[in-house]
């Protein structure tokens, strides 16, 4: 695999980064990206949501927005996928540019702001596809919606028959005011929404939340999703903070700060809330994921499942046999047999 791409990569660093990022989506949705077939060392298989993964690496929301790839995605190597995030109506998000390489920050900012096809879309392409590996839903709001709560319901309640799991993202800094509800009382009132749309229907629930929380809003986030029993929390999205070691000229950009300048923060806010969860339920440990040594960190710091994007700009689908490589080395380097073991370790 890595043969093909060293070949594609200095073109497609040439084109502007949603460009490339379209072409990428299209050629993976026609079966020219070839597959990675090694498979998964027994020590990577991890449970969680009452599912086995065949190693903990997924790909985060954002990158298929409109489930146009995920079984193409999922022969790449990645143990899940997560499709979305999907509004209900089709919308075109801000205007471009927004999305931005930082390369000598290995990081990227964009401001896309929900833009996709819409729900009827993403559904009718969920529910042809034949079920075999794990996808995840994740669902939003539009940018106009004067009832954000029955946007995430109805998403969820229409993709709940043709996923496996489902994420209410409320961390994006992109759709103004969305962020507003990661709080307690936003929060539990969209978690029983969402419920109430789901009725009897046995699929785990996740919430997906910023990096820039504060303790006093952590608390309430987690004692919000403890009490309402949810599945698991996603933790995190992208930042407003910019670090003082940003060295590129797109720093100042308006958007959401990813890729390795939020590696120490997401880290950091994952502990945080793997000290308050207390294993109530698993975490997945976003942002800054890069190599095998940063995934190890984030499930030493916590985390049962990880989560990548934007190392992908940098580096393509070879990055994933490369961290899983790493990752296993390291549990074997520390006595861990399985990822399990390792969990929380630092804590």
């Amino acid at each position: 695999m890595a043969g093909w791409y060293s070949l594609a990569d200095p073109w497609v660093r040439c084109l502007d980064a949603e460009t490339a990022h379209r072409l990428a989506i299209a050629a993976l949705a026609t079966g020219v990206v070839p597959a990675w077939p090694s498979p998964d060392p027994p020590s990577l298989a991890v449970e969680a949501f009452g599912r086995r993964f065949t190693n903990p690496v997924g790909l985060a929301a954002g990158f298929d927005k409109n489930a146009e790839a995920p079984d193409a995605l999922l022969r790449l190597g990645f143990g899940f996928v997560e499709v979305g995030t999907v509004t209900p109506r089709p919308q075109a998000g801000n205007p471009r540019p927004r999305l931005f390489r930082l390369a000598e920050d290995r990081s990227v900012i964009n401001r896309m702001g929900f833009p996709g096809e819409g729900l009827e879309r993403a559904e009718r392409r969920l529910a042809r596809r034949a079920r075999r590996g794990i996808v995840g839903a994740n669902v939003g709001a539009n940018k106009d919606s004067t009832d954000r709560a029955a946007d995430y319901a109805d998403c969820a309640a229409a993709l709940a028959p043709h996923a496996d799991y489902l994420v209410c993202n409320v961390s994006s800094p992109n759709t103004p005011g969305l962020r507003n509800l990661q709080g307690r009382t936003e929060l539990g009132g969209l978690i029983d929404r969402v419920r109430d749309a789901l009725g009897d229907r046995a699929i785990p629930l996740l919430v997906k939340i910023a990096p820039d929380v504060d303790d006093a809003a952590l608390d309430d986030i987690v004692e919000v999703a403890r009490a309402r029993r949810i599945d698991g929390l996603i933790v995190g999205n992208t930042t407003l903070s910019r670090p003082a070691s940003l060295r590129s000229a797109r720093k100042g950009e308006t958007g959401g700060l990813s890729g390795e300048a939020l590696t120490e923060l997401a880290c950091a806010v994952l502990a945080r809330a793997a000290r308050r969860v207390e294993r109530a339920f698993p975490l997945i440990g976003c942002g800054g994921i890069a190599t095998g040594a940063d995934a190890y960190a984030r499930l030493r710091a916590g985390a049962t499942l990880l989560q990548l994007y934007s190392a992908l700009v940098f580096e393509g689908p070879p990055l994933v046999a490369k961290i899983k490589r790493e990752l296993a080395a390291l549990l074997q380097r520390d006595g861990f047999p399985s990822v399990s073991t390792a969990v929380g370790a630092d804590l």
